[in-house]
């Protein structure tokens, strides 16, 4: 099976776990070194929101190749029975979207793509 016609939801697991990853040490070189505060600064990124308003973001400024987008758009429009009770349907899958398109250029190699995309969502130019 081709990474292209991978479940999205396993795609977004992996994703997630890269994503987190860039998010945690981006604080903690930040210099934060109190965990109950990186939890708090963590969230503004990792929530289903965040998520979700970076992947607007990406999409609104054409940052996303095609393929890219065709990634995000099959994990966004995946039938999935639910979502957490603490955001909409529509929220969660566009976090959904983002995570699965991280998955997918992890699977596929592709880090340096993922740290461009990472340090445009964090404003940096390096992660």
């Amino acid at each position: 099976m081709s990474t292209k016609e991978m479940n999205s939801l396993v795609l977004a697991y992996l994703g997630d776990t890269v994503y987190e990853n860039y998010i945690r040490r981006y604080l903690i070189n930040l210099g934060i070194n109190n965990v109950n505060e990186l939890q708090k600064q963590s969230i503004h990124y990792v929530s289903a929101k965040g998520q979700a308003s970076f992947l607007r973001d990406l999409i609104d400024k054409g940052f996303l190749t095609e393929e890219e987008l065709t990634i995000v758009k099959r994990a966004r429009n995946y039938k999935s029975g639910s979502h957490p009770k603490n955001c909409d349907i529509i929220t969660y899958k566009h976090a959904t979207g983002l995570e699965a398109l991280i998955g997918y250029l992890k699977l596929e190699e592709k880090d340096d793509r993922i740290k461009e995309i990472m340090s445009y969502i964090l404003g940096e130019r390096i992660c």
